[in-house]
């Protein structure tokens, strides 16, 4: 073996050997050879299988302040070699070589697979960020305003209420909503005390998820809530029962009237309630939807579109008005041309907006505003609370006690009509009724305010 002083010596382009680099002969060796930049290098000396002569670097050996490896470092290493070549692998380089490449190829293929996995989590990130609760209620909304659903309101109001605040549920992606999920924000809604609205939140994001699983089928459905890749409805486990019964209230005649006296006044908003009564208690959504041109001054008549159930095209509806709602809405229809002329005037551009119930700025009166007001009028006449709802029961109610029929009432209320027998074969309008009816009615309301029982019968053309 050769000692450190002996390295020292050798020349530019010699070769020495240290000796066997494994136990005994037959096992490869170790040496040493100076190269012209002065470099003294180790390598491992063998025979290939097939008996040509090899030499694998090992490295540089540490002198004269280079850095490299101790004689000591270069014998372990060449004692490796040795071992793998006494083990049958003569061909040291090309074994090393392909070992090299190998480690390189797996080295890439993890680097792949983080750069994939990293992809993969992004574009999830992304999924998240796109496809959440959230979005899926917006979408289903939107669909519903498209088509002019009446509940498109409440849905839209009962998501920002209830389920968008929610951020840390709202905000995860639909398909990984769970029933667990479902069952926080139905509970915290019916812990608030608002027992009907708990049932109201689980209908809409039942109905939501419903849409979202049928969508890839249904070409009816917006086609972007395939997207969310939602396969199951994780509100379908919730109960259904939320504590809600059926509306009851119905106000007595005494109540209807103070109900009338108050809203007798010039203020829009009253009179847009005034013009509810006077067509028969119609879905209030519907009539505020109601523009100009749907009034027939000479006809008399009022057009509403009703897209409630599950029309795909909202069906026409006709309401033949009698004498104060045909004067009420001829006031309306004129107050609302000279609003839009002076817009117009205003703005320099003709104004779109065309609404029967348009404001002195141009807006269209929000849904909620109305309703609002019933409640304020019942607080302000200290009388049990009431609503829209119970205003248009108690309608019906006192229409049934006028003797009106219930095929009539419904031709009038628009409910009740989607079956096969009204869609496809019964093509009646029903005006002459419905007007004889609003007749009938308005009578009724004339005699509540001057507190005078009604005479009138219902009218001999009813169904």
């Amino acid at each position: 073996m050769l000692a450190v002083k002996e390295l020292q010596t050798i020349k530019v382009g010699e070769w020495a050997t240290d000796g066997p680099a494994g136990p005994g002969k037959g096992s490869g060796v170790l040496a040493f050879r100076r190269v012209s930049s002065g470099a003294l290098l180790a390598y491992f000396r063998f025979t290939r299988s097939n008996g040509s002569r090899g030499a694998h670097p090992i490295g540089q050996l540490a002198e004269r302040g280079r850095a490299g490896l101790s004689l000591a470092e270069a014998r372990s290493k060449a004692g490796e070699l040795a071992q793998l070549y006494l083990s049958g692998i003569k061909d040291i380089d090309t074994y090393l070589q392909e070992e090299e490449r190998k480690a390189k190829e797996a080295e890439e293929a993890a680097q792949k697979a983080l750069e994939l996995a990293k992809e993969v989590e992004e574009r999830q990130a992304l999924e998240r960020e796109r496809f959440t609760l959230r979005k899926l209620c917006e979408i289903y909304t939107g669909f519903l305003l498209q088509q002019g659903k009446v509940r498109a309101i409440d849905a839209e109001s009962a998501f920002k209420c209830h389920v968008y605040p929610e951020k840390k549920i709202a905000n995860l992606s639909a398909r990984d909503i769970t029933p667990d999920h479902i069952a926080i924000l139905i509970r915290k809604v019916h812990e608030k005390g608002k027992v009907r609205m708990s049932g109201v939140v689980r209908s809409y994001l039942m109905a939501a998820f419903n849409a979202a699983t049928k969508a890839k089928y249904d070409a009816t459905l917006p086609h972007e809530l395939i997207e969310f890749g939602v396969t199951t409805n994780p509100v379908s486990i919730i109960p259904a029962k939320s504590g809600v019964t059926p509306g009851v209230r119905n106000l007595t005649r005494e109540e209807l009237r103070k109900y009338l006296i108050e809203l007798w006044n010039d203020n829009l908003i009253d009179r847009v309630l005034i013009l509810h009564l006077l067509s028969g208690g119609q879905r209030l959504t519907q009539l505020l939807r109601v523009q100009i041109n749907d009034f027939d001054p000479i006809e008399g008549t009022l057009r509403l579109w009703d897209g409630k159930g599950k029309r795909q095209t909202p069906r026409e509806h006709v309401i033949p008005l009698a004498t104060m709602g045909v004067e009420l809405c001829e006031s309306l229809m004129n107050e609302a041309k000279n609003k839009a002329d002076m817009l117009t005037k205003k703005a320099g551009q003709p104004i779109i907006n065309h609404s029967l119930f348009i404001s002195t700025n141009g807006a269209t009166m929000h849904p909620a505003t109305p309703g609002k007001r019933v409640v304020e009028i019942a607080s302000n006449l200290k009388l049990e609370p009431f609503d829209l709802r119970d205003i248009r029961r108690t309608v019906e109610t006192m229409l049934a006690g006028l003797g009106i029929s219930r095929d009539i009432r419904a031709q009038l209320l628009s409910h009740g009509l989607s079956g096969v027998q009204n869609q496809h074969y019964d093509r009646h309008q029903y005006m002459d009724e419905k007007r004889e009816v609003l007749i009938v009615w308005e009578k009724h309301l004339e005699n509540l305010l001057v507190g005078k029982e009604t005479n009138g019968k219902a009218p001999e053309t009813r169904r």
